[in-house]
């Protein structure tokens, strides 16, 4: 298939804070699936039989940690891999014969006493086909924390997953990750055609920090961006609509094919049209980026760099004050006084 309608559904996302009860936290996310399932059934039903492809928002199941520590959080909002959220997930996808994507935090048998925030994508059959582990965060474990054991486990070539399927070789950014460029170019390198982009951020029509890194990426890949922005975070309080609007479907070339406005909406979707995009990256000429870079330019500074302190947490569960005390500490390498 090569010309596909694809929707960045944005939904309300309940928020999972103000339970104490992880069993009343558990029943709050299959709720939250169950409604998602209906609404993407609609969306379908009104968009057209060739929707294949839904993105969902960043924090669409629980919101996010407001003050618990890690092991409350791990107890309140993580999912197992083969966990009852998961098997929800994958009966909405087999239901709606759909790709689907979202971003959740999630356990790993590997690091217990840790949890990633994970990118997934799930296939018509309801099979999880990538996971990927968000790997610049300010206030959330990631692979680069315990970097040397997460490639003995795992393997370098996991940590940029691109799944190649019959509606294209799709790739998860998460969140303000949209913001690092090298995220991008290393999945686009590894053949990424559509960027699957969940995200929580303030809505707006200025071009914000995210809104510019978007379009950035489209261009500079010569790939599609998916990006679905939640309809706000309920349940905290944090005013609701401050993480509202502007979902949106972003042409290689840079170009915004669809936008919502403000609210749960349908409206950001768009056809995908793989063999015009593939056409784009075949025509050599002044405007193919991918051909033109040339990244033996920049490795040696990247690999004499030393920002962001790696393997920070190899057999920790921090506090909270952690994560800002290592940003301190960098910044203070980094920029001496």
């Amino acid at each position: 298939m090569t010309r596909y309608k694809a929707l960045a559904l944005q939904v309300a996302c309940p928020a999972v804070n103000a339970l104490a009860d992880p069993a009343q936290c558990r029943n709050l996310m299959l709720q939250t699936i169950a409604r998602l399932g209906r609404q993407i059934r609609a969306s379908k039903a009104f968009i057209g039989p060739d929707l294949r492809l839904v993105v969902l928002p960043e924090y669409f199941l629980s919101g996010f940690p407001l003050g618990e520590t890690l092991p409350q959080w791990m107890e309140k909002a993580c999912l197992k891999p083969d966990g009852p959220e998961y098997q929800a997930l994958a009966q909405v996808a087999k239901d709606n014969h759909i790709f689907m994507s979202g971003n959740a935090y999630e356990l790993d048998d590997h690091f217990p006493e840790l949890y990633f925030q994970t990118s997934f994508i799930l296939n018509p059959a309801g099979e999880v086909i990538l996971r990927y582990r968000r790997l610049n965060s300010m206030f959330a474990p990631t692979p680069h924390d315990v970097w040397d054991e997460y490639l003995r486990v795992y393997g370098y070539e996991a940590v940029f997953p691109v799944a190649d399927t019959e509606i294209g070789k799709l790739a998860c950014i998460a969140s303000e990750e949209i913001l690092y460029p090298e995220v991008a170019r290393c999945l686009m390198m590894r053949g990424a055609e559509v960027f699957l982009h969940s995200s929580s951020e303030v809505g707006s029509n200025l071009l914000t920090q995210k809104n510019v890194a978007k379009l950035a990426r489209a261009i500079e890949n010569m790939a599609y961006v998916v990006s679905a922005n939640s309809a706000g975070i309920t349940g905290t309080d944090i005013p609701a609509a401050s993480t509202d609007g502007a979902s949106k479907i972003i042409h290689y070339e840079g170009m915004v094919l669809a936008e919502a406005g403000y609210g749960e909406s349908m409206v950001a979707n768009a056809t995908l049209d793989l063999e015009a995009l593939r056409y784009h990256r075949r025509r050599p000429g002044m405007s193919h980026f991918i051909a033109r870079q040339r990244p033996e330019l920049y490795a040696p500074s990247y690999q004499n760099a030393r920002f962001y302190t790696v393997n920070n947490l190899l057999g920790k569960t921090p506090d909270r004050r952690h994560f800002m005390e290592t940003i301190a500490e960098t910044v203070k390498r980094i920029f001496p006084e």
